[in-house]
């Protein structure tokens, strides 16, 4: 079976999957919420301190702070706006801080012995840079200390169906970072049809990456209910699924978390964690 062929026949058995709940405790529905609660409940008791889950999951109780990186990516970004978000991401107990790579050194420095990550961007915003330039990227962000690396799909390889280029181009930035930093790859999906965010996220999944990630929050669209939970239902539980770009309040945190995010990033984490 070619390439293609194979792509359209995992497209086909994902969209025609069950979306509802085909029996008693059933654990794989992705839409009841009985089947799910005690199940992930009995996973965190056991020592589980991340669980990825799918829509609908049920009651959520959780310390959201641990699932927002606290990002501050706009190209007029200064020091102190950088030494600011630091403070805020140790004060409220963030998962990390996701900066441009200029201030990767100065938030591991400032972060040191605290818990919160250094997250950074790769190929940013466009994704359309060289495999080559997104593997010096990565190994420079790791020297500098980058704990977690945000790249960019290469879009327009994805749309020419050259899924070859793409699948190399995730795991070449996968092998780099190695053991050293784990890998979310951005998908960009406002500008994807639903097959491309299936199959993108399938590549990410089969490069070894650690996240699939809805956007980049500089495209005309961010995160949507939709988008997390096809992406939750395409990689399972094997990978995190990151929801960023227009999640600005507590609400839309926690209906993200309930479409299957187990990860948000976002500018306004302290007003979704005041809330």
């Amino acid at each position: 079976m070619n390439l293609d062929a194979f792509v359209d026949k995992i497209v086909d058995e994902i969209l025609d999957a069950p979306t509802r709940c085909i029996g008693p405790k059933c654990n794989w529905c992705w839409v009841c919420p009985d089947c799910r609660t005690e199940i992930v409940k009995s996973i965190v008791g056991n020592g589980a301190h991340r669980v990825g889950a799918g829509p609908n999951l049920g009651p959520i109780h959780d310390d959201l702070a641990r699932q927002i990186d606290h990002t501050l990516l706009k190209p007029e970004a200064t020091e102190k706006e950088v030494v600011k978000l630091c403070e805020e991401a140790v004060q409220y107990g963030f998962a990390s801080v996701c900066v441009n790579p200029c201030w990767v050194r100065l938030c591991r420095d400032l972060l040191q012995s605290s818990g919160v990550l250094t997250c950074t961007v790769i190929g940013f915003p466009l994704g359309a840079t060289s495999c080559e330039s997104k593997v010096f990227e990565t190994q420079k962000a790791i020297e500098h200390g980058a704990d977690e690396i945000d790249m960019v799909v290469n879009v327009g390889k994805l749309k020419s169906k050259d899924y070859d280029y793409v699948e190399r181009d995730i795991r070449a930035v996968v092998e780099t970072a190695g053991s050293q930093a784990i890998v979310k790859v951005i998908l960009e999906t406002c500008l994807l049809t639903d097959d491309e965010k299936i199959i993108s996220s399938l590549m990410s999944k089969r490069a070894g990456a650690a996240f699939v990630k809805t956007s980049t929050g500089f495209n005309k669209g961010g995160a949507t209910l939709g988008d997390v939970a096809l992406m939750r239902k395409v990689v399972g539980s094997e990978l995190g699924v990151k929801a960023s770009g227009g999640v600005r309040d507590l609400e839309g945190a926690r209906e993200m978390v309930n479409a299957g995010a187990s990860r948000i990033g976002a500018s306004a984490g302290i007003k979704i964690v005041s809330t």
